[in-house]
């Protein structure tokens, strides 16, 4: 079966083709390069033993979208990762997020409409929950106004699927709400490689670790959590990537209880700053230079997922612990530093 990937040279991306190919997949890529490269393809085929196709595209132009559809338009499903995904830079550039994020899920539908691709996956976050008011959330927590551009825009975006759910006569969609991916492959052969400064905390922590950084920023020891920095759930993005890949199988088989679903995809348990600033210290020997600053805009205090209906309805878990992922994470930056 041929399956789209977005973005599928990205992070998140490169780890699902991956576990894609490995389940005997034809996968097919597009990616605009814009926070990946393309040296991906060989670091994927290096793994899998197979070359996924390519096709450099930028979404946000739709007469390209529209031609790439009419050549492959026998696509079984689609994965669709491709979008903006940091928080502070979504805050200082909101436009870009809502073209970036909204109207590139909207080209895609219209095809997927069109030419009847009935299996969807789509990337959606926990930041939808915003400041949740119990944890661990469920699924069934209320959708909050949004702290951020970033997280408005996968809130409108789940909008747009419920939306087109009640009308399509084909459109089968699971949207999948994970928390925070961490970690790389255990080849080190893929991980995460921002361009530019990290967004994201683990990255952070191994390029100041490498000397790359100078020092590390923990935002905030004042919040109302046991050492008073925030808690996440951070996932290793292995675990994350199988997670798309039995969802789109739930779907292809026709497992699904609606046109739409929703899944929290972490680990149930919730980690603060500094608790994983320690374990990378612990895990890998290396002292790490942090120090606390001023809180971020758009945080917030505590987020951790009920994992119960994907474990039970899905027939996912995480399995991977922390310590693997920063473990993974470290060997992939000695890795691409030559170290």
């Amino acid at each position: 079966m041929k399956i789209l990937v977005t973005g599928g040279l990205g992070y998140i991306g490169s780890h699902t083709v991956v576990e894609l190919q490995n389940n005997g997949y034809k996968v097919i890529v597009i990616d605009n390069l814009s926070n990946s490269a393309i040296d991906v393809l060989e670091r994927i085929e290096s793994i899998s033993g197979i070359r996924p196709e390519y096709q450099e595209l930028e979404l946000r132009d739709k007469p390209a979208v529209i031609s790439f559809f009419q050549k492959h338009n026998d696509i079984h499903g689609i994965i669709h990762f491709a979008a903006s995904k940091a928080v502070g830079e979504s805050i200082e550039n909101p436009l870009l997020y809502y073209e970036n994020n909204l109207n590139t899920l909207v080209y895609l539908l219209q095809e997927c409409e069109k030419y009847a691709i009935a299996n969807f996956i789509f990337s959606s976050s926990c930041t939808v929950y915003g400041e949740p008011d119990s944890l661990p959330i469920t699924e069934s927590a209320p959708v909050k106004k949004a702290t951020s551009p970033y997280g408005n825009t996968k809130q409108i975006a789940e909008e747009i699927l419920v939306d087109l759910s009640h009308v399509s006569e084909t459109l089968q969609t699971i949207a999948l709400r994970y928390f925070n991916p961490i970690g790389a492959h255990k080849t080190a052969e893929i991980g995460e490689l921002p361009k530019g400064a990290p967004q994201n905390l683990v990255p952070f922590i191994t390029q100041t670790a490498a000397g790359i950084r100078e020092e590390l920023s923990v935002f905030g020891d004042d919040y109302a959590t046991e050492d008073g920095s925030c808690i996440r759930d951070y996932i290793h993005v292995v675990d994350l990537a199988k997670a798309h890949v039995v969802a789109l199988e739930r779907l292809l088989n026709k497992k699904n209880a609606s046109n739409y679903e929703v899944f929290n995809i972490g680990t149930g348990r919730g980690s603060s700053v500094l608790e994983v600033v320690n374990a990378f210290e612990k895990v890998t020997n290396q002292k790490l230079n942090y120090k606390i600053v001023d809180r971020r805009p758009g945080d917030v205090v505590s987020v951790y997922a009920d994992t119960h209906k994907a474990n039970n309805e899905l027939g996912w878990k995480a399995e991977k612990s922390m310590e693997d992922a920063l473990e993974s994470a470290w060997k992939w930056e000695k890795k691409v530093r030559g170290m």
